[in-house]
């Protein structure tokens, strides 16, 4: 092992190809190439095989990255795509849009001694793409059947994470979704450029082979209550993920040309996937040729001013009220951002957004400093006096994150109860709320947060659905 290992004493780090800024910047595919097989194994070698795997501590799925890398630089590639996906129901999306640089990559041991850290990232996603070149990628075959059926709310990754396990326990899933396609924002809130449409639609469609019943454009308390959908199924996950969008807090937020993120983004994708938009061309929701701001320091914010750049607006700016270090958002997309020719202004925040009621001309913006650290322990911005400058636009989009929506009222379920933030109260260990047989998983339980755990939830969630029925199959046995 010694002599395939450890190998960053004599290999730097390399990353796939990436296409140059100038060539990328006119359309919406992935900006990086596949690893050939001998690249790939040459920086899985980089590995140090340490004794505590940081890397591994610090994946929310505790993904086995030490020994599917030393398999992968042995050349035992199916052994380690079969390792990769034994812990992760879908690598190869982790392996695009995962935030590596502040997870597993962060935490390799030979970054933290300056060798540069191994490409975890690029080496997921060449795995998995590899199996599904060569066939690897088994169907999904249900387990021995449970005669119990469960309906989950939400097609996002929680949503589609659970529904794979509980298909390979033998359960009947069925998966209720408000958009037309599975995948939630998969689909329609992350851009191409950083995850293709393909890569999902085949995930999605080997569960719907499998057995998994899909049923689209259909809301809870509208086509149907929580209440009677607990009366069709067994138990209830509710994987909705968390939608309504952060408000501007300044004057003029409501004018025409602001617009929140996530409808712009699903805008941008339902273009791109085909669907018929009218009006897209010459509406708000298009950047073509607009003077544009994106208010906001998160990976949300990297999306869209890189979408609006690919859309040929004729200038983009990002505006975050703290400092590049303090930045939510994954420094890998601000770098591919200002590759792009975005502009970021650093320490600034919207004060209020010029013109009038009927369109929008420019954001008046204030210079902030970092001040004390807040309750959460970073440095809180505070307004510089007298450092008022105005930017002009015709487009400022609001990235601020996002806020679930009162889901009580929605699924007709005033009992159902949730925290004082408006997520779905649920408890720690079994993720059953507070409602018999009903479980709820990701970003409407923990608040927004990234898709490698709504991953880790959604399975999590399946595991205690399985014990919860398992447990009251003798009452449903004798209820029968």
């Amino acid at each position: 092992m010694t002599e395939r290992m450890l190998a960053f004493t004599k290999v730097a780090r390399q990353t796939p190809p990436k296409r140059a800024a100038q060539a990328r910047g006119g359309d919406f595919h992935e900006i990086y190439a596949d690893f050939i097989d001998a690249k790939a194994s040459e920086q899985a070698s980089r590995c140090s095989q340490c004794g505590v795997p940081f890397c591994q501590t610090h994946c929310p799925l505790h993904n086995n990255i030490p020994d599917w890398l030393r398999m992968t630089a042995e050349g035992r590639l199916e052994e380690a795509y079969a390792l990769s996906a034994a812990t992760n129901s879908m690598p190869e999306v982790c392996g695009r849009i995962c935030p590596q640089d502040r997870l597993c990559e962060g935490n390799c041991v030979i970054e933290q001694s300056g060798h540069g850290t191994v490409t975890i990232g690029a080496v997921e996603r060449y795995l998995t793409d590899k199996a599904w070149e060569m066939g690897w990628v088994a169907p999904l075959k249900p387990g021995r059947d449970q005669g119990r059926s469960v309906g989950i709310i939400g097609a996002g990754p929680a949503g589609l994470a659970a529904a794979e396990r509980l298909r390979e326990m033998g359960y009947a899933v069925t998966v209720y979704d408000r958009h037309d396609r599975p995948g939630g924002l998969l689909i329609y809130g992350i851009p191409g450029f950083k995850l293709e449409k393909d890569v999902v639609q085949r995930r999605t469609g080997r569960l719907a082979e499998g057995g998994v019943a899909f049923v689209q454009d259909f809301e809870v308390g509208r086509d149907a209550t929580l209440a009677a959908l607990r009366e069709m199924h067994d138990a209830i996950l509710i994987a909705t993920g968390v939608y309504k969008a952060r408000d501007l807090a300044c004057p003029g937020a409501g004018s025409a040309g602001v617009v929140p993120a996530l409808d712009y983004l699903i805008a941008s994708n339902r273009k791109g996937l085909g669907d018929d938009l009218p009006g897209f061309e010459t509406g708000p929701l298009n950047a073509a040729g607009k003077r544009v701001v994106v208010v906001g320091g998160g990976d949300t914010a990297m999306d869209c001013v890189r979408t609006a750049v690919r859309q040929g607006a004729a200038s983009v700016t990002c505006l975050y009220r703290r400092d590049r270090e303090n930045m939510p958002g994954s420094a890998r997309e601000v770098a591919h951002a200002e590759e792009e020719g975005v502009v970021f202004e650093w320490l600034a925040a919207p004060r209020a957004t010029l013109g009038d009621a009927a369109k929008v001309t420019g954001v008046r913006t204030i210079r902030m400093r970092l001040g004390a650290p807040d309750a959460d322990g970073r440095q809180a911005p505070v307004e510089v006096d007298g450092a008022d400058f105005d930017i002009p636009c015709d487009l400022v989009i609001k990235a601020l994150g996002f806020d679930p929506e009162d889901t009580p009222t929605l699924f007709g379920a005033p009992d159902l109860a949730v925290s004082r933030w408006g997520t779905v109260k649920a408890s720690f260990k079994t993720q059953m709320t507070n409602l018999e047989g009903v479980f709820a998983a990701g970003d409407i339980v923990r608040g927004a947060a990234l898709v490698v755990w709504a991953i880790r939830d959604g399975r999590d969630a399946a595991d205690n659905i399985h014990a919860y029925l398992k447990a009251k199959a003798p009452a449903l046995v004798a209820a029968e």
